[in-house]
């Protein structure tokens, strides 16, 4: 994994499935990054839909997204920046890892479901996340 200056990294994660279905494991450096692991959440994004739209005053987070549906990844880098994003075909499983407050959102842009696990470096809390729109 190359260090970068981004709040953001994306980390296309290989498969080591089989005939029984998809296998992804999450790099030991990715988890090394987040520093420890506090809080595991899965959730699903209905066709159309978003998640996200808020950063996180102390939790760093990794997120997880399998492979099936067409989504794009939103974020800024701070208050006052400019949102971005990327687009990604849903071919793969893509692991974003993202900084201390960087406000980010995961947009289902395909007719089925799609599914995600977040990592995070500390337990849930409505009072660490703040909402900033980025989509």
């Amino acid at each position: 994994m190359a260090k970068s200056k981004s709040k953001i990294q994306f980390i296309e994660l290989p498969n080591h499935g089989d005939a029984r279905g998809f296998s992804f494991t999450v790099p030991a450096e990715a988890l090394k990054a987040l520093g420890r692991v506090a809080d595991v959440h899965l959730a699903s994004i209905k066709p159309g839909a978003v998640r996200g739209n808020h950063y996180h005053k102390k939790g760093r987070m990794g997120i997880v997204v399998l492979p099936r549906a067409k989504w794009s990844f939103h974020w800024d880098e701070g208050e006052g920046a400019e949102p971005r994003h990327r687009v990604f075909d849903g071919s793969g499983a893509v692991l974003v890892l993202v900084a201390v407050g960087s406000s980010h959102a995961v947009s289902n842009d395909d007719k089925g479901l799609l599914w995600m696990a977040t990592i995070s470096s500390e337990k849930y809390s409505a009072a660490d996340r703040v909402a900033r729109k980025v989509v």
